[in-house]
């Protein structure tokens, strides 16, 4: 099947469209046809080399971490999905034009199969850090970095819950973050002393979804290092605050992702569609930041 491959690490450029053998699926798993592939901040980072501790890649690497499509492979063990349903969700080198799913749920009704495919990742992610905070509903929570996709879907999960947001972003988002339903301030520098004149009652918990060296300034603004959350600053451990990576389990999340997105309140615009022949563009353009939304590769 045709994929995007790398075989080195590098810029952007050293990813192209190569010949893989076709995956299928195992036990407790199923195979779609990928229609739509969603790039997001790990795919970059993995083919530049930064997840790697400097080993070399074993062999051709496709990126990809999420997708939707039809199945058409059932693995052993699967109910309630069959060959034919439309399918998102998360795997692993789903930048191809078959790709196998650890954990999914159905295409909401009104959802096209480009903007589902940027559900999974995004929205698991929204659902998981929200879990881990476990705020109740009318608390205040901060999300850093509101404009990107999982930044995008936690404001949105966490309004659905009933709770008060603050979004940061590039001032040129700013109308953006406040359609999602969120209070707006720009990130960076002086981000305690913004919020605080936002919201003067005080925070209960903040997410970091940027990695940009916030996480200090959340610690500030919720007092407690256990109430911020962070899937982009990997050594913020260190702090005391929770560093979540591990999508184990997603299955339901991803089901209430599908709910939300069924019921209109979670919507994730797709920010700009690639053939995966223009894959590297995709990658370089979502290094770049300020994304609003999800890209998404079209085998």
């Amino acid at each position: 099947m045709r994929a995007v491959v790398y075989t080195e690490y590098g810029e952007p450029e050293v990813v192209g469209v190569g010949e893989v053998d076709e995956p299928h699926a195992g036990p407790g798993r199923v195979r779609v046809a990928v229609r739509a592939a969603s790039v997001n901040p790990i795919d970059w980072k993995q083919v530049t080399g930064l997840m790697a501790r400097g080993a070399a890649p074993d062999g051709p690497a496709v990126p990809g971490f999420d997708a939707a499509g039809v199945v058409d492979e059932v693995g052993e063990g699967v109910t309630g999905v069959r060959v034919g349903d439309a399918v998102f969700g998360l795997g692993r080198a789903t930048a191809a034009e078959h790709a196998v799913l650890t954990a999914w749920a159905p295409v909401p009704a009104g959802t096209g199969l480009e903007e589902a495919a940027g559900l999974g990742v995004a929205g698991e992610t929204a659902v998981r850090v929200l879990d881990l905070l476990g705020l109740p509903e009318g608390a205040t929570v901060v999300v850093d970095g509101a404009s990107g996709g999982v930044g995008g879907a936690t404001v949105q999960v966490a309004v659905s819950r009933g709770l008060r947001v603050v979004g940061t972003s590039s001032p040129a988002n700013a109308d953006y973050v406040r359609s999602l339903g969120a209070l707006h301030t720009p990130y960076g520098e002086g981000l305690p002393d913004r919020v605080r004149e936002l919201v003067p009652g005080g925070v209960d918990g903040a997410v970091d979804t940027a990695g940009r060296g916030s996480v200090r300034d959340l610690v500030a603004l919720t007092g407690d290092p256990g109430r911020v959350v962070t899937v982009a600053d990997f050594g913020a451990g260190d702090l005391g605050v929770q560093v979540t990576t591990s999508s184990e389990g997603a299955a339901p999340r991803l089901a209430e992702v599908a709910r939300l997105a069924a019921d209109g309140r979670l919507r994730l615009p797709v920010a700009g569609t690639y053939p995966l022949e223009r894959s590297a563009e995709a990658l370089r353009r979502s290094r770049e930041g300020h994304v609003r939304g999800k890209l998404v590769l079209t085998p």
